[in-house]
């Protein structure tokens, strides 16, 4: 197996790891971070997957993808911080001034996991925010110790998946997802 790490500027690919089996659904599109509360309320049903098509036609695009081969396997949703929710959240608190970028959501396919891609797609965001000028890369995965996490609320990522890719604890948040509270991760791209 060997995974590439790209950025995510194909628009089938990423509804193939995030759109929904019906081109009418509402689902997050992983937009629910990336644009303000009221935008997100208003994209109903295939507007979602329009305005994420253009998402992948802009520069940068929305993230990054996991390639096994030319199978889509993974996604992860980076951005400045500065135009998503996090840049306005009163639960994830701002450690700096710094034009930080932001990792929010990690989604390996299933049938995939377990085999190191949430491992490519961090090392792959990281590479994507160097690259475009960030001086600084945060996260704000679950701090579940040893305990299970669901599946489903995994999308966070997992802190000890972070601290093995470079990132430290910057602050604690005010942020739970799936019972498990959230911390902010960061790493310095400077050096």
């Amino acid at each position: 197996m060997t995974i590439t790490v790209l950025p995510a500027s194909s628009f089938e690919d990423v509804r193939t790891l995030v759109g929904p089996k019906s081109p009418g659904a509402n689902v997050c599109w992983c937009l629910s971070h990336r644009v303000p509360s009221k935008l997100n309320n208003e994209l109903r049903g295939p507007a979602r997957g329009e305005y994420v098509a253009e998402l992948c036609r802009a520069e940068p695009p929305p993230g990054v993808l996991a390639h096994d081969g030319d199978e889509s396997v993974g996604w992860a949703a980076v951005a400045p911080r500065s135009v998503t929710s996090y840049a306005r959240s009163r639960r994830i608190p701002h450690v700096d001034d710094l034009p930080v970028w932001s990792l929010w959501c990690i989604r390996v396919r299933p049938g995939h996991r377990g085999r190191g891609i949430s491992h490519a797609l961090i090392a792959g965001a990281v590479e994507f925010a160097r690259a475009q000028g960030a001086p600084v890369i945060e996260a704000y995965p679950l701090d579940s110790g040893d305990a299970e996490v669901d599946m489903t609320m995994a999308y966070a990522g997992i802190r000890r998946n972070f601290e093995r890719a470079g990132f430290a604890r910057a602050a604690d948040t005010a942020s739970v997802l799936a019972g498990h509270p959230r911390v902010l991760m960061r790493l310095d791209l400077r050096r």
